[in-house]
């Protein structure tokens, strides 16, 4: 017999549904890109559609381990986020601003083969 999830859970402990919950939430912060665009509701070929490239690039991206900030910063504001990144240390967290001016022209070095300019 099938039951609802709703009914399991209220089944749980009050301990337990809390543990669930904050397992949720980390679930939730922490994920790869390719499972985002996915909870976010959207195919490669939509994403690929609203950056304007081939579907294949999508999957490319999505299976890189290292890419430029400006292509990562394109995806997430793609699916409708903005992109922060915040330092963690002992005595506290810092918001690095300094990569909020990233132009357009970064990304497309990242498909060029001879890699990024040269800066003299």
């Amino acid at each position: 017999m099938t039951r609802k999830f709703s009914a399991l859970r209220d089944e749980l402990s009050p301990d337990a549904r809390k543990k669930s919950a904050a397992l949720t939430r980390k679930m939730l912060r922490e994920m790869p890109l390719h499972e985002l665009r996915h909870v976010r509701g959207l195919s490669q070929q939509e994403l690929a559609r609203l950056l304007n490239v081939q579907q294949p690039a999508i999957a490319k991206q999505e299976r890189r381990s290292d890419m430029y900030l400006s292509t990562l910063r394109s995806h997430i504001e793609a699916m409708g986020g903005e992109l922060e990144i915040l330092a963690r240390f002992p005595d506290g967290d810092v918001r690095i601003t300094n990569f909020s001016s990233i132009g357009e022209a970064d990304a497309q070095n990242e498909e060029s083969p001879s890699g990024p300019p040269k800066h003299s």
